[in-house]
C-alpha cells in the first residue's frame, strides 16, 4: 500500500553533519504524519523526530533537540531529518516511519504503519 525509501546514511567524523532523505509512494494519505526511529547495536528502536501532515508541529527526543531538524518537502510525501553536530551515541540504523495519526509515531515503534528498510549512519570519534 505504502512504500517509504530512506537514502543519506553514510560514515562520518564527530561534529559532522548528514541529512536524512525519505520518499513515500502509493498511497500516501495513509503517511500523511511522518518521523524518524532509530536502533543502535543491541539497543532496541527509539523514536527520534516526527511531523505533521502540514509540517506545523515537530517533535524530537530530548537527546536530539538543537542537533536534528525535521521537515517535510513541499509536495508532502518526503521527509528529511538535517543531523548536525553527530556524537558517536547517534550511530544507529535510522528508520523512515509513516502513519495515519502523528500520535502513533510519538508513542512508539509498536504502533507505526509503515517502515523504510533502514540507512546506516555511523559516527566516529
Amino acid at each position: 500500500q505504502v512504500q517509504l525509501v530512506e537514502s543519506g546514511g553514510g560514515l562520518v567524523q564527530a561534529g559532522d553533519s548528514l541529512r536524512l532523505s525519505c520518499a513515500a509512494s502509493g498511497r500516501t494519505f495513509a503517511v500523511s504524519a511522518m518521523g524518524w526511529f532509530r536502533q543502535a547495536p543491541g539497543k532496541e528502536r527509539e523514536f527520534v523526530a516526527a511531523i505533521s501532515m502540514s509540517g506545523g508541529s515537530t517533535y524530537y527526543t530530548d537527546s536530539v533537540k538543537g542537533r536534528f531538524t525535521v521537515d517535510r518537502a513541499n509536495a508532502k510525501n518526503s521527509v528529511f531529518l538535517q543531523m548536525n553536530s553527530l556524537k558517536p551515541e547517534d550511530t544507529a540504523v535510522y528508520y523512515c516511519a509513516g502513519d495515519p495519526n502523528l500520535s502513533d509515531i510519538t508513542r512508539g515503534p509498536k504502533y507505526i504503519d509503515y517502515w523504510g528498510k533502514g540507512t546506516l549512519v555511523t559516527v566516529s570519534s
